[in-house]
């Protein structure tokens, strides 16, 4: 229903309509309680029902909001009215680039001030993650004040922000379109969006193109008859050049255009900033002055020719550089190398000599060190001492190996030198390391946990070169040895860091932060030192990126680029001797819900050995909810299989979900370290805490969740939540603990940080005791409580993992079952897990998916 004049929307009082805008009625309004005029856009009644709209309405409220730039429109609030939601944003007075281009083409000068202006903003919003998606001249505002406005977020898309740091805002939310559909506005899409592919940032540069165009001829460059063809034509025809219709144009300014307009986004301008660059810059050399001096008429004439031809040959030489293509690295072929069905050990990289590639493969407990050729073969066991060697690195001259041996984790390892191709083994004495590899001169870069230290050829004389907190994982140093990089996990295990610091251990500074493209980690050097290679784990798989650590002139910007795109997920690089080539391990990922039978000792197929990860049940045994594999959704149905039912949606990774002791509720985290709690029936999760909360789960009554805090990084603690109130208080005595698990209505389990004993707290006390006493740093992997809550459940490592549990009562253990045989799929946090089933019965996922070796063969610039 339309407001009148004078209606109340909370402090706001409706003024005037100004008619429809985007997809809501727009009034103009006085804020009562600030004393200014305001715009508020409702959306009508009947479309508040409708879900998608409501939708969309809403990514535009979180867009706009999210962004802060004097040419972005400005929102004040949000509310709701009659069930109608409404978006309260600044009046602006003036008209749309639409209403101004009816008059005509603009001027060159006021073309190139509004498409600086656009493209300024764009790049704000493309930093902070939101891509537009629906740019065109009604959504393009040109105040009185000649200032340029962009308008209407409805469509965003809206990615994983670039920084979440507490001095930016940014908004990141799961796409809200799905491949196939077709969002935007005919005439102004991208040829991607008119496919129904997924849109980014070169998607708006090629809708500011179009803006381009219409505003210097006052036609528009795809405009058919019928939407069909409209659309035909920007998949296959290019408009008639600009230079057609306007003359007198700088050349260089049909170059900006039809760039902007290519048919492939990797054409294109690659950021909204270089397309401001070159049209500030082509704007500059269109504006040149020359100073007013007593000269000779023809002096004068003569000089301010040769300034006017000076300043276009500037700007051509600037607009050639910035204009061209960028060159970009890219794979020409994919060669597999082993084809031996054997699991390979995705947690380190790849290894090689320039003829060889040496990996690890099998299960934990049945390591093995192998080889294969560069060119493919059969795969050959090195036998080492000792067994279950983790090789992390080779020498520059092809031997020795550099392994670590201890748990399979995160924590601290004895560091081994493996001579090639045969000999005795050596231990680094003295030296204990998380992750660790040779430096170009032959030296050995490791990590104890969050400090980085550099030793010589033979372990003698470490020298501590950093300490940061958190723990260091893949030192790696450039091949002139001025600089190394390492993935820097400040929080545990969220959002991993790329950090770049001198080979002294000074400049520290972060290169890729864990939120600008989600999980980042493992980087290698090419040979040159030109570009890095490094993992980025999506929601659909693991991918191989690559960025450029010497930029050319005027190219000066570091940009990640992906270098593969599936079908595989793609882990452990290392480039070759002669940096052609990228050694690979190829996943395929599929995982089979297995249970330890006790009767049989065997692991059998359980909830029809669906790809799933985590399952966890209901008290009364009627429901589960597990997170599919390897997408990493949240579903729930009954423990037979029956009403199967989807209650999150990709890109959101869910982990260690934990269903609620009714079996109403299943609470869990995601990739942010958020904590959700989401009906069975499905619909809106309910977020209960933010980042940096850790595995939720529930009490025996189901009134309070405990989940481990890491705000303090590395000292995290255990936090109970009441879910009714929403009151957080802290455990006493929980700090450097984590894992935390109720096993009680009155009392907690938890770990210590170093995964070496399981403790118990008991509420009525308010005391810790020993539960389980591990007999080194990390030999606990995984617990889990039984349904009954009458046993703790626990798996171990080393070279002989099991699992055992104990008995809550009398805390009596007993070994369940060996994993030396079982081939554990890895989890969404890269890391394996145990459930128990209603019988009891421990309940794993089994890796049935391929890993092998791939050689990828790169093309760089």
């Amino acid at each position: 229903m339309p407001l009148n004049p004078g209606s109340r929307l909370g402090p706001y009082e409706i003024v005037a309509p100004l008619g429809a805008g985007g997809m809501g009625e727009v009034y103009r309004a006085r804020d009562t309680s600030l004393k200014r005029e305001v715009a508020i856009k409702v959306l009508p009644s009947y479309w508040s029902h409708d879900p998608d709209r409501l939708r969309r309405f809403e990514l535009e409220a979180q867009a706009a909001a999210a962004l802060n730039h004097p040419n972005i429109v400005s929102i004040f609030s949000v509310g709701e009215h009659d069930g109608a939601p409404y978006i309260v944003t600044e009046l602006l007075h003036g008209e749309t680039l639409r209403e101004r281009l009816r008059h005509g083409p603009l001027r060159l000068r006021e073309v190139l001030n509004v498409a600086v202006d656009i493209a300024r903003a764009l790049g704000t919003a493309h930093d902070a993650g939101v891509v537009h998606r629906d740019l065109k001249p009604e959504n393009i505002f040109l105040t009185k004040e000649r200032r340029v406005k962009v308008l209407d977020f409805g469509l965003a898309k809206l990615k994983q922000a670039k920084d979440e740091s507490t001095n930016s805002a940014t908004v990141t939310t799961p796409e809200e379109t799905h491949p196939g559909q077709v969002m935007g506005t005919v005439g102004y899409m991208s040829p991607e969006q008119v496919r129904g592919q997924p849109a980014d940032a070169r998607s708006d540069i090629f809708a500011l193109g179009v803006m381009l165009y219409e505003m210097l001829t006052s036609e528009r460059a795809f405009h058919k008859a019928t939407t069909a063809e409209t659309m035909t034509a920007i998949l296959n025809e290019d408009p008639p050049p600009v230079s057609q219709i306007a003359h007198g144009l700088p050349p260089g300014l049909e170059k900006i255009v039809n760039r902007c307009l290519s048919k492939s986004p990797e054409q294109r301008f690659q950021h909204a900033s270089d397309l401001a660059f070159a049209l500030e810059a082509l704007s500059d050399s269109s504006s040149v002055a020359v100073a007013a001096v007593p000269q000779p008429q023809a002096l004068r004439q003569n000089r301010a020719w040769l300034a006017a031809l000076a300043a276009v040959l500037l700007a051509a030489a600037i607009l050639y550089w910035v204009s061209r293509p960028p060159a970009v690295p890219s794979i020409e072929s994919i060669t597999q190398l082993t084809d031996d069905g054997v699991a390979k050990w995705v947690y380190s990289a790849l290894q090689t000599d320039g003829s060889r590639v040496y990996f690890n493969e099998g299960t934990v407990g049945n390591l093995n060190v192998a080889q294969v050729s560069v060119t493919g073969g059969a795969t050959g066991i090195i036998p080492t001492t000792p067994a279950n060697a983790q090789i992390v690195g080779l020498a520059p001259e092809g031997s020795p190996l550099l392994a670590l041996h201890g748990p399979f984790n995160y924590s601290q390892k004895s560091v081994w030198l493996i001579p090639l191709p045969t000999g005795t083994p050596r231990q680094l004495v003295g030296i204990v390391a998380v992750d660790a590899t040779f430096s170009p001169d032959g030296r050995i870069l490791f990590s104890d946990l969050g400090s980085l230290y550099v030793v010589g050829k033979e372990g003698a004389n470490p020298r501590k070169l950093l300490d940061v907190g958190g723990f260091i994982g893949e030192p790696r140093m450039s091949p002139d040895g001025k600089h190394i990089l390492f993935t820097h996990y400040a929080n545990g295990f969220f959002g991993p860091g790329l950090v770049q610091v001198d080979s002294d251990g000074a400049n520290l500074q972060p290169l890729l932060s864990g939120t600008s493209l989600g999980w980042t980690c493992c980087t290698q050097w090419t040979p040159d030192g030109k570009y890095i290679i490094f993992v980025r784990r999506g929601s659909a798989g693991q991918e191989i990126w690559t960025m450029p650590m010497k930029p050319g002139f005027l190219r000066g910007v570091r940009k990640p680029m992906k270098l593969t795109a599936g079908p595989l997920s793609y882990v452990g690089p290392v480039v070759s001797r002669d940096g052609n080539q990228v050694f690979v391990i190829g996943v395929k990922k599929r995982g089979e819900v297995v249970r330890f039978d006790t009767a049989s000792k065997q692991f059998v197929p359980f909830l029809s050995g669906i790809s799933a990860f985590d399952p966890t049940f209901s008290a009364d045994g009627t429901w589960v909810a597990y997170t599919a594999y390897p997408d990493n959704t949240l579903w729930r149905s009954r423990s037979n299989g029956t009403d199967r039912l989807q209650l999150t949606f990709a890109p959101s990774d869910v982990a260690y979900p934990f269903i609620s002791p009714d079996g109403r509720h299943v609470a869990y985290g995601d990739e942010k370290g958020a904590i959700y709690v989401i009906s069975m029936d499905g619909g809106q999760p309910e977020k209960l805490a933010d980042a940096n909360c850790f595995a939720p789960n529930w009490s025996a009554d189901g009134k309070t969740l405990v989940f481990a805090d890491y705000k303090d990084n590395e000292h995290p603690e255990a936090q109970l939540l009441d879910v009714r109130t929403g009151k957080r208080s802290v455990v006493p005595g929980s700090r450097d603990l984590t894992g935390f698990q109720w096993v009680s209505q009155d009392a907690l389990v938890a770990s210590d940080v170093s995964q070496s004993s399981l403790k118990l707290f008991d509420l009525r006390t308010q005391g810790w005791s020993v539960l389980v006493e591990g007999k080194q740093p990390g030999n606990l992997i995984n617990w889990s409580h039984s349904p009954d809550y009458h046993y703790v459940y626990y798996t171990t490592g080393g070279d002989n993992p099991k699992v055992v549990r104990v008995h809550l009562s009398d805390r009596k253990s007993e070994t369940v079952a060996s994993l030396k045989e079982l081939r554990l799929a890895p989890g969404p946090d890269e890391n394996t897990q145990i459930s128990v089933a209603p019988d009891g019965s421990a309940v794993f996922t089994r890796d049935v998916g391929t890993q092998e070796i791939y050689a990828l063969t790169v093309k760089w610039p």
